[in-house]
């Protein structure tokens, strides 16, 4: 390959382009019109406008990124990880247009992204697994069947994609329905695809995974093990590697499925198979994710492999660059830096960032999408950046985190920053001999109420206002006086809500607000009908992920705006007419 498509955004568009600098080819940006001055645009060495706003106009129309492929010349395309990264028809349409495709074959993506289907070949290779559905489910007594035969809880899970998306469990019987229909919904705009499948969910188990690297030649090699149980809504915010606290057996049967699994299924690339452990031992396959991880740096750092590297090299045709397994060096966390609240229920807070100050020092390495002054968009994940701290023991890397975390400065919006300053003095995660977490453990066990109140700082006016033009959809930087552009900003058009979708600034009992900035999906219940306080009435969507609206009090709903537009948090979309 001689030039890279990057078909993605954020920290991890950064870190190819990177390796693509490492790797000795040039690199190709796209951007939606809200990353028109992302750092991942920046580093590229070329650009291109998607020109659209939202996922499905942009990061996830195929036909603007082949388009936008073949227009700036290059010759390979890399997916990264979420959008397109495990859509094998996105594989299928860069590989007939004649480009080199940097991920699994389409026909691997196929087998392993149907989690019914790569829940066989566990089966047939003898990996462990709990009970679940033959395939995808039709209904939602489909699903009370099964929790009826096999008893709750249950996970109701997209049966294509990963990342946690469309994924939900039920720990009620009378709260399936509603979980099945929200998976189908999140699923479908996830993915394209709503289908769901059903399987007994091990309470209080912890999240173990393989990084798996395969070429062309059909050498399989598992890289390393990883733990990622510390997640809410299915979403990890904490990785660390080795995976701690697992016995050698485990160890090893967890790296031997992985190797039978993908050797199987013909993989090639990097990719990463997932397992449950519960507390009794119990091990049970979960799934394959046919991409690259957002987790990967920690295996990176504690194997000394670069995956981003090996994965063009795979593409390129090169047989691995090693043979085996590498002994682990040292021991890593990987902290998602994501521009949420955790003091409000980890609500996505999408703005400016007025400072963005990391860490440095021994051990630490961050891998960001964020520079100060840059903006984080509401269509888009709310991860801003990685930061990734290596020790020679655990116990040092735990003590070089903390370090790191407490100068780590971001101000502007709010972060996950101290929801993580509080895991690392936590002694369930980090007691010597004593791993007490699960994957439910933030929303079951972790008392902590941490609060973060946004901050707006005003930034001083430059000299030079430098912004961005588009001439024939590709980016060019352009600077003028300040003095002469006084009063206007990249952003101004795009800042300033309209009327009907600004927060309210009146106090209301019965007033139904956005509980987050995002669109408003959907309206669970209908104009007029009765319901009661706490009743789930409507649903909003803000990077990727679905929030609840709540009834604020009994009585009748009175719809005001209507499902499609975007709201910032706190605005008004109806009222609660109390009942007489």
């Amino acid at each position: 390959m001689k030039k890279l498509l990057i078909a993605n955004r954020g920290e991890i568009a950064v870190r190819i382009a990177r390796a693509c600098r490492d790797y000795g080819v040039q690199s190709v940006a796209v951007y939606a019109d809200a990353d028109i001055d992302a750092l991942h645009v920046r580093q590229a060495d070329e650009a291109y406008s998607l020109n659209g706003q939202r996922p499905a106009e942009t990061y996830l129309d195929i036909g603007k990124l082949i388009a936008v492929a073949k227009r700036s010349g290059a010759d390979a395309v890399h997916p990264g990880y979420g959008f397109l990264s495990e859509r094998a028809d996105f594989a299928r349409a860069v590989i007939e247009a004649g480009l080199i495709w940097v991920g699994p074959n389409p026909e691997t993506i196929d087998v392993l992204g149907d989690k019914v289907e790569a829940r066989k070949i566990a089966h047939l290779v003898g990996a462990p697994l709990v009970a679940g559905t033959p395939g995808p489910v039709e209904s939602a007594d489909e699903v009370l069947a099964f929790a009826e035969q096999h008893g709750l809880p249950i996970a109701i899970k997209a049966a294509f994609g990963g990342g946690g998306r469309g994924m939900k469990v039920a720990w009620r019987m009378d709260e399936v329905a509603e979980l099945f229909a929200s998976a189908v919904r999140e699923a479908q705009a996830a993915f394209g695809r709503g289908e769901c499948y059903v399987e007994q969910f091990l309470d209080r188990p912890r999240h173990i995974e393989a990084q798996i690297l395969a070429d062309k030649h059909g050498k399989v090699v598992v890289v390393g093990t990883r733990d990622c149980s510390l997640q809410r809504r299915n979403q990890k915010l904490v990785e660390e590697a080795p995976a701690p606290f697992i016995s050698d057996e485990q160890r090893q049967r967890i790296h031997q499925s992985a190797q039978d699994i993908c050797a199987k299924a013909g993989y090639v690339g990097a990719g990463t198979v997932e397992f449950l452990l519960s507390q009794d031992g119990t091990l049970s396959f979960l799934e394959v994710n046919t991409r690259l991880q957002v987790e990967h740096p920690v295996t990176e750092e504690t194997t000394g492999v670069d995956l981003v590297i090996e994965q063009l090299r795979i593409a390129d045709g090169f047989p691995l660059s090693f043979s085996e397994t590498p002994t682990p060096r040292g021991h890593s966390f990987e902290f998602r830096i994501n521009a949420e609240d955790p003091g409000k229920g980890f609500l996505p807070t999408p703005g400016q960032i007025s400072d963005f100050l990391p860490p440095s020092g021994p051990g630490v390495r961050l891998d960001s999408g964020v520079i100060s002054g840059s903006r984080v968009p509401s269509t888009f994940d709310s991860m801003m950046a990685k930061l990734i701290v290596t020790g020679a023991t655990r116990e040092q890397a735990i003590v070089r985190a903390r370090r790191a975390l407490a100068e780590f400065k971001i101000e502007g919006i709010a972060s996950v920053l101290p929801f993580h300053r509080a895991v690392m003095d936590h002694d369930d995660f980090t007691g010597a001999g004593k791993f007490a977490v699960h994957t439910r453990w933030i929303e079951t066990d972790f008392a902590e109420q941490i609060t973060l109140v946004p901050r707006t700082a005003v930034s001083a006016d430059p000299g030079i206002l430098r912004t961005f033009v588009e001439i024939d959809g590709k980016r060019h930087e352009l600077g003028l006086p300040a003095a002469l552009l006084r009063g206007v900003s990249l952003n101004a058009a795009g800042s300033t809500a309209s009327e009907s979708t600004a927060p309210s600034e009146v106090t209301d009992p019965q007033a139904v607000l956005t509980p987050v900035a995002g669109n408003l999906h959907t309206w669970v219940v209908e104009d007029g009908e009765s319901v009661s306080a706490g009743q789930v009435i409507a649903v909003v969507e803000a990077m990727k992920m679905e929030t609840s609206v709540l009834a604020p009090c009994d009585g009748q709903v009175q719809i005001a705006k209507q499902a499609g537009d975007y709201f910032e948090a706190g605005a008004v979309i109806g009222r609660i007419k109390p009942l007489t």
